[in-house]
């Protein structure tokens, strides 16, 4: 394990330089060279499933996440499609097949594209969506609204291997040419791709700028000022962090926030794979060691603050609030509820101090992994480069380019214990 971490940095920097150059290409514009061809679309064979791995593993669609029905309270999640280039079966003729996940009717509604576009006059068609009668696997994920049966609408079967691929293009995460008759697809989870993303806020999050007044997430910029905790390390002293930039900036994105409340009646919004600084409210909930420090792993440190991710923070464990006072210092406050709500917007803005107080709670600015100080060492070079030369002049949209590559390395250098359980995808 510290073999691996030590080579981090080194071959971080070895991928960054054999990146850059490429990276100027990737913009707009016609480039140099010839224009390139088409890709040529290979259809899928007979019982052949991609990627190649199991349906339910972390490189596909991932595990269930038990069965929804209407009497649920995640029956909320499922979403009607209807889309007019879609015929739905509905063999049960009530509308279950159309019901499905916001993923999963963004992909079936990608492919009902490409099939009109592929084959003029053709459309796709459902034969199978969400299940509520028990028809599959204990635990097939059709009874989350996560998987769909598909056709043609002429039903000529030897369309469907080219089928199966115009879905793999259309973004399904798992594809399976399951038998004559069908083509069997499924996504990721909500949560799943909320962790993918990495740790973000919602655009209606507030901080705290120099000044004493507040902003919105999504009005905050590169070169503010935000409270923030003085050390990752040695105590919870409050001082204002210039934000450095957006790990992640995606303001039209909608997804699905953990809301942690705490008995102070300050509560925060974050996406699971966030970390947050907790403690199990040892000696009471206004007491706690400061030499214990913040960033280490929930795995083998007690009761001490510690870092976890927002998934996992559970009522009962304490999380550091503001006192609001002028010295700026933080108390422990007892979780009294952790929800689950969707939210416009995905920001995680990068301080100079690794941390942010955000709504009135302390957590740190990285994710995916479980170590704040793991994390905060290797963004040290990304730090460094914009304390030197200033923030960006614009954020581009998306998730920053420094640590996608940074999981990338992580996915190989370090076991996958350390990750979100839901986040690492290719």
């Amino acid at each position: 394990m510290q073999i691996s971490l030590l080579l981090l940095p080194a071959s971080l920097c070895a991928l960054v330089l054999l990146l850059a150059p490429a990276s100027e290409g990737c913009g707009p514009g016609r480039g140099y060279g010839k224009r390139r061809p088409p890709k040529k679309l290979i259809p899928l064979a007979y019982k052949q499933f991609s990627p190649n791995v199991a349906e339910k593993t972390l490189g596909a669609s991932g595990r269930p996440e038990g069965k929804i029905t209407r009497n649920s309270e995640r029956f909320k999640e499922l979403t009607p499609n209807y889309n007019t280039d879609i015929i739905f079966k509905d063999e049960e003729d009530t509308g279950a097949d159309r019901l499905m996940t916001q993923r999963c009717k963004d992909k079936l509604n990608s492919l009902a594209i490409s099939v009109m576009n592929m084959w003029p006059g053709v459309k796709l068609r459902v034969t199978e969506g969400w299940d509520e009668d028990g028809h599959h696997s204990e635990d097939s994920l059709h009874y989350e609204g996560r998987a769909v049966d598909i056709t043609t609408s002429d039903r000529d079967r030897n369309k469907y291997a080219m089928l199966a691929r115009l879905a793999v293009e259309a973004g399904f995460d798992w594809v399976y040419y399951q038998s004559k008759a069908h083509i069997h697809c499924s996504v990721k989870s909500e949560h799943s791709v909320a962790a993918k993303t990495g740790g973000c806020f919602p655009g209606d999050a507030q901080v705290t700028v120099e000044g004493g007044g507040t902003k919105l997430m999504r009005e905050l910029l590169p070169g503010d000022r935000v409270l923030a905790s003085s050390s990752a390390e040695g105590h919870a002293q409050l001082l204002y962090s210039p934000v450095l930039s957006f790990l992640d900036h995606q303001p039209n994105i909608t997804k699905t926030f953990y809301i942690i409340g705490t008995n102070a009646g300050l509560s925060i919004s974050l996406t699971a794979a966030h970390l947050i600084f907790i403690s199990d409210c040892a000696g009471g909930p206004n007491k706690w060691n400061e030499s214990a420090g913040f960033g280490s792993t929930s795995q083998g440190h007690g009761g001490g603050p510690r870092t976890v991710f927002a998934s996992d923070v559970r009522p009962g464990q304490c999380v550091f609030t503001s006192t609001g006072k002028a010295n700026w210092h933080t108390r422990l406050s007892v979780v009294t509820f952790v929800k689950e709500k969707r939210s416009t917007g995905l920001y995680a803005p990068l301080t100079q101090h690794g941390s942010i107080l955000v709504n009135g709670v302390l957590v740190s600015c990285y994710a995916a992994v479980d170590s704040h100080q793991l994390s905060h060492w290797a963004l040290a070079p990304l730090r460094l480069f914009y304390r030197l030369f200033g923030p960006p002049r614009a954020q581009n949209p998306g998730l920053h380019w420094y640590p996608w590559i940074l999981q990338s390395l992580g996915q190989v250098l370090l076991n996958s214990e350390h990750f979100h359980p839901l986040g690492i995808e290719q």
